[in-house]
């Protein structure tokens, strides 16, 4: 690990490149200490060309934890490997997953050591909260990805806490809670099942069903996520409050789903339940919270943050359902190694559009190239009986719009 003050690694942490991979191996061995002595029962399967893309990924990010990049136990960077969560068992690969600490702390991987089914939980949180934001911001300056490199990361390289830090904590803590409660209600968890608390009853319709437990879901996502930060720094306080605020806004979008049932058709007996939004929903709810953030500013008693209260006295105060940020935003029109910025040169934009996507705003004001193209696509589709759709191939000419 790199310490603090060691200037000969810095510059190694920006000229990061993936590091040239290992002769193949395919042979199976056991495992020997170093004396030699082989264990019972444990074999180390050596790697094939196909996996070493995720092995170059976790080293790529263990040495950005290791220069500061990153820190440490951000459990959502598993979404970088592009692990597939149904291929998670009880197996060496789950164990080997669980004891690193690019993604978790030490506490973390106790629970996932204790509870391997968290494993797949966790790959299927994170990939989805990866594609709900890098599908919100695919048109702003910041689509949600960060550059070290040659490679491409989820999120950002963020450590002063800007708005965009704080639609990721969001979004991430919302995703887990919201995958945690949809895999027991699937009934892949053997901790959870449905919700049965019994509510108030109703006239018109009665509870029944299998009403998804956001109660459980939401819970167990403070347990995991929530202790690893600082509570006495602005930073831990800053993404502590925006996890609860998307937490709040899940189980504030809950869904009332009911369905008839009697003879004939009627509805003799209307039975109801509840039931989890999209993530798309709660994404574009989170989208518009990140537009309204608020700039907050730590209070001290004593030298000891205590809390966060709005910088701007003049307007309203932070309620517990909204964004906060502590740092302003950085510049995202021109490219910053150091903060993994990309830049927006060689973006594509809208040249009619007068939002963010628009090429008088994504541009930054550099102006933009215009490139013609001859495209192929599918036209004039009939539906054929039984059962296919035939189409025609047309060419087309496709104007794209490029930023300088």
């Amino acid at each position: 690990m790199v310490q603090p003050g060691e200037d000969v690694y810095q510059p190694f942490c920006f000229r990061l490149s993936p590091p040239p991979p290992p002769p193949p191996q395919t042979a199976d061995r056991p495992a020997t200490d170093s004396n030699g002595g082989g264990r019972r029962g444990r074999w180390i399967r050596r790697a094939a060309p196909s996996d070493l893309r995720p092995k170059v990924l976790q080293l790529a990010l263990l040495i950005l934890v290791c220069c500061g990049g990153l820190t440490d136990g951000s459990w959502w960077r598993i979404a970088d490997l592009s692990l597939d969560a149904a291929h998670f068992h009880r197996d060496n690969r789950s164990f080997e997953l669980c004891g690193d600490g690019t993604f978790f702390t030490p506490q973390q991987r106790d629970s996932c050591y204790d509870n391997p089914e968290l494993l797949k939980v966790i790959v299927h949180a994170a990939n989805t909260a990866k594609y709900e934001c890098q599908t919100y911001f695919q048109n702003n300056r910041w689509n949600c990805s960060a550059k070290r490199g040659s490679s491409i990361y989820y999120g950002n390289f963020d450590d002063k806490g800007n708005r965009e830090t704080a639609y990721l904590s969001a979004i991430n803590s919302a995703a887990l809670a919201w995958t945690i409660t949809r895999y027991c209600t699937k009934g892949e968890l053997t901790t959870c099942h449905c919700d049965h608390i019994q509510r108030k009853k109703h006239s018109k319709w009665t509870w029944g069903g299998c009403s998804e437990d956001i109660n459980y879901g939401i819970r167990q996502a403070r347990l995991f996520t929530d202790p690893t930060e600082n509570r006495t720094t602005s930073f831990g306080l800053m993404n502590l409050h925006n996890n609860e605020a998307a937490r709040r806004i899940l189980r504030s979008r809950m869904e009332k789903v009911c369905k008839c049932h009697g003879m004939s058709g009627s509805c003799t007996t209307r039975v109801c339940w509840r039931r989890l939004p999209s993530m798309k929903l709660i994404a574009d709810t989170l989208g518009s919270m990140f537009d309204a953030a608020a700039q907050v500013k730590p209070v001290e008693n004593k030298g000891i943050i205590k809390k966060l209260m709005r910088k701007d006295l003049e307007y309203k105060k932070v309620n517990k359902s909204d964004l906060v940020y502590i740092a302003e935003s950085p510049n995202y029109c021109e490219e910053n190694e150091s903060l993994g910025i990309f830049s927006t040169r060689g973006r594509f934009c809208n040249r009619t559009s007068y939002g963010i996507e628009g090429c008088r705003l994504l541009c930054c004001g550099r102006g933009y190239q215009t490139r013609i193209r001859n495209v192929q696509e599918k036209c004039n589709c009939k539906f054929v009986w039984c059962c296919t759709v035939k189409c025609d191939t047309c060419s087309m000419r496709k104007d794209e719009h490029i930023c300088n």
